[in-house]
C-alpha cells in the first residue's frame, strides 16, 4: 500500500511539474503572437491559382513559392507569376529555418529546361524567377543546369531571366565560366542572415564565401546587376544587420531584399522577434544611404517578391 501511495504522490507531482511547464510554454508562445501586421490575405477568386498549380504539375515543374511555403504564394499565383525551383525538390543540406525537403535528391531532369520554357511562354510571364535546392552531390552545383534553362527560355522567349543560386560549394571559378555560356538579367544570391548565427541557421554554408561569389561575379560580368537578401527575427542585432549591408554594398551588391523569418513548422527554429514595420523603413533607409539602388524591406519582403519592380529592368510585352 505504500508503494502505491508513493507511486500515486508522484504521479501528482509530475502531473502538476508537466502543467506548470505547459503554463510556461503557452505564455512563451502568447510573448511571441504574430503581430497586426503579419496578416495574409487570401483572395476571394482563387482559380488563377489553381491555374498556376495545375500548370506546374502538368509539366512536373515545382516553384519555390509551395515547396518554400512563402506567405505571399497567393498574392503572386493570383497575379500569374512564380519562382521555379529546378533541379528538383530535396535539397541536400538541412537548414534549420528552411520548409524545403532535405535528403538524397533524385538525378537531373534533363527535359526540365525545356518544360520550363514551354511553361513560361504558355503562362506569358515577362519576368522570370529561377531558383533551386543546394545539389552538393552534383561537381559543379547545377550551374549547367541553370545554364540550360537560361538557354531553353531565351530561345522561345523575351522574358527577363533572374536567378537565385545556391553557393556552388565555392567553386567559383568553374561556376563562372559556366554562365558564361548564358548570362541572366539579375544574379541572386541569398546571405540569408548575419555570420555569427551561420552555424545554427545556415550549415554547410560560409559567409565569406557567399560573399566571394557575389564579388567575382560582379567583377567578370560587370554589367550585370548583383543582389542578394536577408531574414530578421532569429536573434541577429543592429550592428551586425548594418553591417552585412555595408559587406555586400562593398562586394558589388546594389539590389537588396529584407524580410521577417517566419517558422514553417515546430520542427524549425523558433522566431525570437517580430520586427516592427518602422524598424523595416529604417533599415531601407540605411540601406538607400550606404548606396544600395533598390533596397526592398518589409515582413513579407522575400528575394523573388515583385522582383521585376525591385530590378527596375524595362520588360517587354510578349
Amino acid at each position: 500500500m505504500k508503494n502505491n501511495k508513493d507511486v500515486l504522490l508522484k504521479n501528482k507531482i509530475l502531473k502538476k511539474i508537466n502543467i506548470v511547464n505547459v503554463k510556461q510554454n503557452i505564455d512563451f508562445i502568447k510573448k511571441l503572437k504574430k503581430p497586426d501586421w503579419i496578416k495574409i490575405k487570401i483572395p476571394i477568386n482563387t482559380s488563377r491559382i489553381h491555374q498556376i498549380k495545375n500548370a506546374l504539375r502538368k509539366n512536373n515543374l515545382y516553384s519555390v513559392c509551395e515547396e518554400a511555403q512563402c506567405p505571399n504564394l497567393s498574392e503572386c499565383f493570383n497575379n500569374g507569376t512564380a519562382t521555379f525551383m529546378i533541379l528538383g525538390p530535396i535539397c541536400t543540406r538541412n537548414c534549420p529555418f528552411c520548409a524545403v525537403s532535405h535528403g538524397t535528391p533524385n538525378p537531373i531532369d534533363i527535359e526540365e529546361p525545356q518544360k520550363l520554357s514551354n511553361t513560361i511562354f504558355d503562362m506569358g510571364i515577362n519576368y522570370v524567377v529561377i531558383t533551386s535546392v543546394v545539389r552538393d552531390d552534383l561537381y559543379d552545383g547545377g550551374a549547367q543546369h541553370f545554364v540550360n534553362c537560361i538557354q531553353a527560355i531565351r530561345n522561345k522567349n523575351m522574358a527577363k531571366i533572374e536567378i537565385l543560386v545556391p553557393d556552388f560549394r565555392g567553386r567559383i571559378k568553374l561556376i563562372l565560366n559556366v554562365f558564361n555560356n548564358a548570362l541572366p538579367d539579375v544574379f541572386n544570391h541569398n546571405i540569408e542572415n548575419v555570420p555569427r548565427m551561420y552555424k545554427k541557421i545556415r550549415p554547410g554554408a560560409n559567409y565569406e564565401k557567399s560573399l566571394l561569389l557575389l564579388e567575382s561575379f560582379k567583377k567578370k560580368y560587370c554589367n550585370i546587376p548583383t543582389k542578394s537578401g536577408f531574414m530578421l527575427g532569429l536573434g541577429e542585432k543592429d550592428k551586425e544587420i548594418v553591417q552585412v549591408m555595408k559587406d555586400l554594398y562593398s562586394r558589388g551588391v546594389t539590389l537588396l531584399t529584407v524580410g521577417q523569418y517566419l517558422q514553417p513548422s515546430i520542427h524549425h527554429l523558433p522566431v525570437k522577434r517580430y520586427i516592427p514595420i518602422t524598424e523595416f523603413e529604417n533599415i531601407k533607409k540605411e540601406a538607400l544611404s550606404i548606396g544600395f539602388t533598390n533596397a526592398f524591406c518589409g515582413p513579407f519582403v522575400r528575394s523573388s517578391y515583385h522582383a521585376s519592380f525591385q530590378s527596375h529592368l524595362p520588360i517587354k510585352k510578349q
